[in-house]
């Protein structure tokens, strides 16, 4: 664990689409860690790529961010509007000699990378303009006058101690021609004016570091801590990408999973705390650091997510859960008026379901207005079961206990009256109520639906075997 004062972290994703599964893991350890450590939590928008920036990939990730519960302490921040800070700060490099113009054209470099590639050098730029003393003009990029001896070395938090030889590195580009900011240099200035104490990213962004640690040292600016979490790896060990399935956020927001089971397994992939699984949001903000986290990178299995989803399906608040669920029997097309009828069927159906699309397909049959039969419950729909379903119905009318136990003594009593076993009666029963030949108990499906519908469903499978009677 580093104590370093008021601990700051930050997110800042580039609106250029929306947050998939490692930009979501970045957030949360940098979210746990601010919280952990009683810091705090910033979101920026790094959006100076006007190119490839939305409005629309910005209120995606807004929402994603939102639906994990990742709720941010300051931002959102939009880099695009701190263009002018950026701009004075690449001034002040160019006044005190730390960087210069550039005047050699796309063509030109792509010339001395093939060069130097032909040469066996590292295809780094060769310092053509550096001593020139040029000024601006049309097409002119800056570059950082980086330090030609020495070596730059990163404390990483999780990879341990990473040193970089200066030679290695080139000039690189911190303002474009158009005069925008290059990334590394924008998250340099930003991070140093917000007072980010810790930068927690991908390990992606290793090699940037070195660059970024000298301009943090050229702008007089105190250096973060680097923590660099390794990547997600698919199932067959290649980068996690679409081919493995879903990689937004919200395309798991869609397919019915719940946040909590999300961030659960998103912390799982690459930390953990002893052999434990299932943690509370609280025991994750009390357990995270990055001592935890490991040098591996981390294998995304779906099973695994599934098994968390049926989890937190099972222990959620029944009244929570049926707010999640009724947005998916609404685009089904039912309407839910009733959300005590709701519930009651959530409660029904909620040990069973793996996800909340499964679990608002399997309650189908409690809105559906005309009961579908599944074709394989049909062979519990014979007129030898017609009489039975009859008297069942009858006898439901004028029936008193209308309670769970209530149920279960009278389906007993009336098999007996009809000298028959229950199963005879039970599974006709259950596909009248539900067209299916399975469902929660029949007692919970009787209760949920209400003694009224209850007697007209049988009565319509009653006059569904009359009608197919040959």
């Amino acid at each position: 664990m580093t104590d370093t004062g008021k601990v700051k972290t930050r997110f800042a994703p580039s609106p250029t689409g929306y947050l998939h599964i490692g930009g979501a893991r970045t957030a949360l350890f940098n979210w746990l860690f601010a919280r952990h450590h009683g810091g705090t939590f910033v979101l920026r928008v790094e959006d100076t790529d006007q190119l490839r920036s939305t409005d629309e990939s910005t209120r995606a990730i807004l929402d994603a961010m939102t639906w994990l519960g990742l709720v941010w302490d300051e931002g959102p921040y939009f880099q695009a509007q701190r263009v002018e800070i950026h701009r004075e700060m690449v001034k002040r490099l160019l006044r005190e000699g730390k960087a210069y113009y550039c005047t050699c054209s796309p063509e030109e470099l792509e010339e001395k990378r093939k060069t130097a590639l032909a040469e066996g050098r590292k295809p780094k730029y060769d310092g053509t303009c550096r001593d020139r003393d040029l000024g601006p003009s049309d097409g002119a990029v800056v570059r950082f006058r980086c330090p030609e001896a020495g070596v730059t070395v990163v404390p990483d938090l999780v990879k341990g101690r990473i040193t970089f030889n200066n030679e290695e590195l080139d000039d690189l580009v911190i303002e474009r021609a158009d005069g925008y900011p290059t990334y590394n240099f924008a998250v340099v200035v930003d991070d140093a004016l917000m007072g980010i104490t810790h930068v927690i990213r991908g390990d992606d962004h290793v090699n940037n570091t070195p660059r970024q640690i000298l301009l943090y040292e050229a702008l007089g600016f105190d250096v973060p801590r680097f923590g660099h979490v390794p990547m997600i790896l698919g199932p067959d060990r290649t980068r996690l990408s679409k081919r493995h399935g879903a990689t937004s956020v919200m395309a798991y927001r869609d397919m019915g999973y719940l946040p909590e089971a999300l961030v659960n397994y998103l912390v799982r992939l690459g930390w953990s705390h002893g052999d434990q699984e299932i943690f509370t949001l609280d025991e994750l903000i009390a357990y995270f650091d990055l001592d935890a986290v490991g040098k591996s990178a981390a294998v995304f299995n779906p099973e695994k997510l599934l098994w968390l989803n049926q989890h937190y399906i099972k222990e959620y608040d029944t009244a929570r859960l049926t707010e999640a669920v009724i947005p998916f029997w609404r685009d089904m097309g039912f309407e839910v008026p009733d959300e005590s009828f709701a519930r009651m069927v959530v409660q029904d159906l909620k040990s069973r379901a793996k996800t909340l699309v499964e679990l608002a397909e399997a309650g189908r049959f409690y809105f559906s207005a005309e009961v579908e039969y599944q074709p394989e419950a049909l062979k519990f729909l014979t007129p030898e079961v017609a009489g039975h379903l009859e008297a069942l119905a009858e006898a439901l009318t004028g029936f008193a206990d209308y309670t769970k136990e209530g149920i279960e003594t009278f389906l007993r009593r009336v098999a007996e009256e009809r000298n028959i076993k229950l199963k005879a009666i039970a599974q006709p029963l259950r596909v009248a109520l539900t067209g299916k030949t399975a469902s929660p108990g029949l007692d919970e499906v009787m209760m949920t639906l209400g003694r009224e519908r209850v007697v007209e469903r049988i009565r319509k499978a009653v006059e569904f075997i009359a009608g197919n009677r040959t």
